[in-house]
This record gives structure tokens, sequence and C-alpha cells, in this order.
């Protein structure tokens, strides 16, 4: 007996140490997670149930150089109602108000609302959607409606608010616009000016609000205010022109399509200042529709065939190796060097004839001779007065994707040269630029000598306050001599001019342009693959040029057509003549006798509201986006615009005053 109850005292011992042990063990955790890890687990459980959520900074927008808007960030509101939140009392009294409001807004029974939201609150909804996408005006009056105007603690009202990038020319310049996008794994994409622009200007600094956790991923405001209110970004004014963008992106649409081609792209610069008035690039997708897919003017470089003669002859002229009244033997079209053939595309070529003529029809052998006799014992200093002229250097620009220009070099190690690369590059094989690159070179021929880097941009703003101004930037004061610059701005007339100029065609008695045709062949390593690119790049008016500007097709039907005066002559032409007749060229202005009543009456109008209206906000409902805009930001509004064409409504008031930087929504 006694033997068994000492084995059942011992038993009891034992468990009872046992439970002593998880006693202790238990008393050491809670001790550590009240006092060592305690404030590790209350921060895990607030940032379950709270949370400070980022609300992003109005972008700021993109103008155009005379005010058009290219870009904006357009505010999206989604309303939702936490229907558990307002008392017994106060939600019967504001349900059927409410509902009936709804019933004028949406078209939907009141009854539904009444039956739909009183659900919602029976189950315990507190994320309960009344509208999705909604503009400020749409906001403003639901916000305002009987229960959600009692705010968050008292009327449930959550908002949460998104912003849209919205182009109000569509896909006109969209590419070069540009965006800035971030995929769901935080890869960044910047396009065009928006991308190249958007960090250190554009983007503003994000704000913050807290939330609180709701259930089922849901979470909604604390308070009815941000805890730091967003700061919108700067606008950027461009160097674009509405106009001459309009004209440039249609005339070299009508060209893709008639030609079939693949891709394209059209640069129009300013002579003077280097701004970057037009600038469109389109390609074709699998359906046969073009759009801009790919910034080609910038981003992609390629053999520029007869364009680079210019560079060639510039180059042997400046180092007075060559003039243009030297005659060379074009050898019935063919010149041959290491086994490999030169070719003019008129079979038995041009016989004996001056530099300038075989500048005029672009005779590849002529100029080729002309070169090979110039520099075929001394090919660095070919290669060595093309870099005086900054043709191997990049032109260092803001927008993200351009490559360097390739140029052979015998004095580099692995420097692409070859027993034929100085006759290739004479008329435009071995080299490689972009047609923006192309363009700067032609257009500082056509500034007498002055290389400016293209600009894209006039300024940085906010409200009216200029934050940084872009101003001309010289790349080479002068890349030659004055003399060689006459003689290459005459070749380049007289193609156009003279009846046997490769652009000949293009010619016009009304107005007058030079230029240089380009037809290259593309992928010609692989005969069944052979294509063609077709460029045309020049400045106009030839005599005091205002624009330069280059057009670049690549791949035209060869069966329709492949020739650079055929594909991409005359969209420099269209560019060109549309540009003389629908925009000054000249400060000159000749009295037109005829008067526009209809025009007279709606400037008449936004005269006198302009005059009339300095604190009060007018009525700007049914006026042009452009004149509702110029009117506002001249009073010191700052305005924000959904949509584009007429003004369908605005979320001020008319008659209420206005305080200057007071922004201001117009429905379009």
């Amino acid at each position: 007996m006694a033997v068994t109850e000492k084995r059942i005292l011992n038993r009891l011992y034992f468990v009872a140490s046992i439970m002593f042990v998880f006693a202790i063990a238990i008393a050491f955790k809670l001790f550590n997670i009240q006092f060592v890890q305690g404030e590790k687990y209350r921060d895990l459980a607030e940032q379950r149930t709270i949370k400070n959520v980022i609300i992003p900074a109005n972008r700021g927008n993109v103008y155009a150089s005379d005010g058009s808007l290219l870009a904006t960030s357009i505010p999206k509101y989604d309303i939702r109602l936490d229907a558990i939140t307002p008392t017994n009392k106060i939600f019967e009294k504001y349900i059927t108000p409410l509902c009936d409001s709804l019933s004028k807004y949406t078209g939907k029974s009141s009854s539904y609302y009444q039956k739909d939201i009183r659900k919602a609150r029976a189950n315990k909804n507190r994320y309960y959607l009344i509208a999705r996408n909604i503009n400020y005006t749409d906001y403003t009056r639901l916000r305002n409606f009987p229960l959600l105007n009692l705010g968050a603690f008292k009327g449930g009202l959550i908002v949460e608010q998104t912003t849209k990038r919205e182009h109000p020319m569509g896909g006109i310049a969209q590419r070069t616009i540009g965006y800035e996008r971030i995929d769901e794994d935080n890869n960044v994409t910047r396009a065009g000016i928006d991308g190249a622009f958007g960090v250190k200007y554009l983007r503003g600094t994000d704000g913050h609000r807290w939330k609180q956790k709701i259930g089922h991923g849901q979470w909604k405001p604390i308070t009815d205010f941000n805890e730091v209110e967003p700061k919108d970004g700067y606008d950027v004014y461009t160097t674009i022109d509405v106009n001459i963008q309009d004209i440039a992106h249609h005339a070299l649409l009508e060209q893709l399509e008639k030609y079939k081609a693949d891709h394209g792209c059209v640069i129009v610069m300013e002579t003077k200042t280097g701004e970057i008035r037009a600038i469109s690039n389109l390609g074709r997708n699998s359906d046969g529709y073009y759009y801009e897919r790919l910034n080609y003017a910038i981003g992609e470089s390629h053999e520029p065939g007869s364009t680079f003669k210019l560079m060639a002859l510039t180059a042997a002229l400046e180092d007075k190796v060559i003039d243009t009244s030297d005659v060379v033997d074009t050898k019935n079209g063919v010149l041959t060097f290491y086994g490999k053939p030169v070719r003019d595309s008129k079979h038995g070529g041009y016989g004996k004839i001056s530099i300038a003529k075989a500048f005029e029809v672009s005779s590849n052998t002529g100029i080729v001779a002309a070169i090979d006799k110039a520099y075929k014992n001394q090919p660095s200093k070919f290669v060595e007065r093309l870099y005086s002229m900054n043709l191997n250097n990049d032109l260092d620009l803001p927008l993200i994707g351009e490559p360097k220009p390739i140029i052979p070099d015998p004095r580099i190690k692995n420097g692409r040269w070859s027993g034929i690369a100085l006759q290739w590059m004479a008329y435009g094989y071995g080299v490689s630029f972009t047609p923006l690159q192309t363009l700067t070179f032609y257009n500082a021929i056509a500034n007498d000598g002055e290389m400016v880097k293209p600009q894209f941009l006039r300024e940085v703003r906010e409200f009216d306050k200029t934050i940084v101004p872009f101003k001309k930037e010289v790349i080479n004061p002068q890349i030659c001599s004055k003399e060689t610059i006459l003689k290459v701005k005459q070749l380049l007339k007289e193609v156009v001019e003279k009846p046997h100029g490769t652009g000949h065609k293009l010619y016009s008695p009304n107005f007058s342009m030079a230029g240089k045709t380009g037809t290259c062949q593309k992928d010609y390593a692989q005969k069944d693959k052979l294509s063609y690119i077709s460029s045309f790049a020049g400045f106009f008016p030839a005599e005091n040029p205002k624009y330069s500007c280059i057009v670049v097709i690549h791949e035209p039907d060869k069966s329709v057509g492949y020739y650079g005066a055929d594909v991409s002559g005359p969209v420099f032409k269209k560019i060109a003549q549309k540009i003389f007749t629908d925009t000054p060229i000249t400060d000159e202005v000749k009295s037109l006798q005829f008067k526009n009543t209809i025009v007279d009456n709606d400037f008449q109008t936004y005269y006198d509201v302009a005059q009339t209206y300095k604190t009060i906000m007018p009525d700007v409902t049914g006026m042009p986006t452009m004149d509702a805009l110029a009117l506002l930001e001249n009073m010191g509004l700052k305005v924000k615009i959904g949509g584009v064409g007429i003004v369908k409504s605005q979320s001020i008031e008319k008659g209420i005053k206005v305080k200057r930087n007071q922004t201001v929504f117009l429905e379009i």
C-alpha cells in the first residue's frame, strides 16, 4: 500500500513539475512580448489596422509653344459609403433624401437605392460603392448629397481619388509628349518630354492620408482631410507648334498609307533657335494602322544614304581638296573598289560632269570618285574633318534613347575601318545617324554654319511664374567657313530648282526650298530581305531659311515606289507649302479685305468677358477650350481640364468671387 501511494505521489510531483516549468515558460513569453518585443508587436498590429496612404500629386501640364494643352492630369473619384458609421437616428433621417438625390443623378429609382443601402447596412458593409471614376464636377455634387455631406465620421462618406493622364491632341505627337509608367514590379518606363522632365519638374510632391482597415482588404480614410496635402508638379511649355505638328502628322500619315511603308518620321526645326516645332513618329501595327509606336526620329540610327553626300562634300570643300566646278568621270555608272561595285541609279551613268552636277543628280559614282581622289592617301583627314563638324557626337538630348553616331575611323583599333570604308562613306553607307542628328547638320548649313542643339522646352512654370527658362544652346559656332556654306547652300537649292535635280518634282514657283534626296538600301546583305529607306532633308525658304525639316520613311512598298524624291519629298513639300500658306514665315502682314462676322462676334464676346471679370468667376460654358484657358489663367486661376473641345461645365459657378491661384475644373 505504501509503495503504491509513493508511486502516485511521485507521478503527481512529476506532473506538478512539468506544469510549473510550463507556467514559467508562459510567464517568460508574456514578459518578453510585453516588455521586450512589445513595441514590435504593437507596431505590427497598428500596421495591419492603420496605414499611411500616399496621395499622388497631380502631374504638371505639358503645353505647346502657344499655350495649347498637350498633356494634363485629370482627377477621378470613387464615392463609397460606410453604411454602419451613421447612427440609427441620422441614418433614418437622411436615407430617403439621399436615395432621392441618387435617383436624380443616375436615373435609377429611389426605392432601388433604399433597398440596396439598407441591405448594405444590415450586412455591415463599410465599403458600399455609390459612384466610380467620376469627374470633379460630379464629385462636388455627390458629396453635397444628404447624409454624405456630413462627412466621414457622421455620414460615412469615403472618397478615393486617382489621377488619369490625358492627351487632348489624341495620338498626334503622343510619343514625343511622352509618359511615365510604373508597372506592378515597379519597373519605370519614361518616354518623351513627359518622361524626360517628369522626375525633375512634372511629378510634384505626394501627400499622405491615414486610412483604417475595415475588413476584406478594404480601407477607409480616418479623417476628412489629408495629413499632408500633395503639391502639384510644375508645368512645362514645349517648343511644339500645334499647327505645324498637325500638318506634319497628317502629311506623313498620308504618304505612309500611300506607299504601304513600315514606319517613318518627320521633324521640323526652327533654324535660328533649334526649337523643334513638330516631330511625328508613325509605325504600322499588325492591322495595317499607323500610330505613334516608337520615337524613330530620336532613337533609330541607320545609314543615311545620299543625304550624307552633303557632309562629304562640305568636308572636302572646307579642306579645299575639291571645288564644285571640278569635273569627275562617272565611268558609265559603275565604279569598283576591291571587287565591290558602286552604281548610279541611272544606267550608263552621266559621263564626265562637274561635282555640282553630280550632287544635283545624286550620282553615286561622281561623288565617290571625287572623295576617293581627294582622300584615298589620307583617309584620316576626311574623318578628322567630319569630327570637326561635330558629326561624331550625339546631341546630348534630355529625351531618352539617343544612340551615338557611327563613323569608321582608320586611326582607331576596331574602328570599323576597311579598304572600302572611305568610298562607302562618301555616299552614305557604313556611317549611321538618327534623323535628328542628320537634321541638326542640315540646320547648321541653313543657319550659316552655326550648329544649335535641338530644343524641346521653352520654360518650366508654376502658374504665371517662370521657374526655369531654356535658352538656345550652341554646339559649334561655326562648323565651316562662310565660303563653304555659300557653296553647299547653292548645291542644295539646285537639287530642287534645276530641271534634272533629283528634287525637281518638289519645285514650286510660289515658294523656295533647298534640300537633298536620299534612297538607301536596307538589309542589303540578305537579297531576299532587301528594302529601302527613303528620305529628304533640307530647309525653307531657300534664301533666308526659317525652318529645316527631315522626312525619313522606312520600307515603302517597292512595287509602288521607293525613291526619296517620290516617297519622302512630297511630305517635305506639303509641310513647307502649308506652313507658307497657313503660318506666317515673316512678320509682314498684308491687309486682306475679308470680314468674318462669326469670328468677330466670338472675339468681341471673349474680349468683353475678359475685361469685365477680374475677381468674379465668369461663365465660360460654351467657349472653346483655349479661349477659356486664356481667360481664366489671365485671371490668375489654375485650370484643370477634362476632355477636348467646348466647355460644358465649370466647378466654380458664375458670379462667385475667386482668389489668385485658385483651382477651377472645366469639363469639356
